[in-house]
């Protein structure tokens, strides 16, 4: 139990630590997103890398909690349950101000964005003979 619980915290400090740190090279990498971000008037590119960036921490986020879980599968979708229930009121707050097609695809991708990543961390495991539990 003492490895679920870990990794369920390390997935989500996975998910932030990756998600802040392509959120900073966003802000340096696309003109005018700084600025975009504050007020929540994105361009089409920008909702798109957002979308990207939030998909890259889920996957990350996956793999590293099943890691530390020793690839237990209901970890990861833990882990994706406790993002979208973090998130889940902040994009009902913001509802209006951002297209719907936006708000579904992060929510709804959020847990088996990390469920997969998951997968793949443990078939990346297998694949350098490491030996998951």
């Amino acid at each position: 139990m003492k490895r679920s619980a870990l990794g369920i915290v390390a997935g989500l400090v996975t998910w932030m630590v990756v998600a802040t740190l392509l959120n900073i090279v966003l802000r340096a990498a696309m003109d005018g997103y700084a600025i975009a971000e504050h007020y929540l008037v994105f361009t089409l590119p920008m909702m798109i890398a957002r979308l990207a960036l939030a998909a890259v921490s889920s996957l990350a986020a996956g793999a590293v909690a099943g890691w530390v879980a020793q690839w237990r599968t209901w970890v990861p979708w833990a882990v994706g349950a406790l993002i979208l229930a973090f998130f889940l009121p902040a994009h009902v707050s913001i509802w209006p101000r951002l297209p719907v097609w936006y708000h579904l695809t992060f929510l709804v991708t959020l847990a088996p964005l990390v469920a997969l990543g998951a997968i793949l961390g443990q078939r990346m495991a297998r694949a350098r003979g490491a030996r998951p539990a």
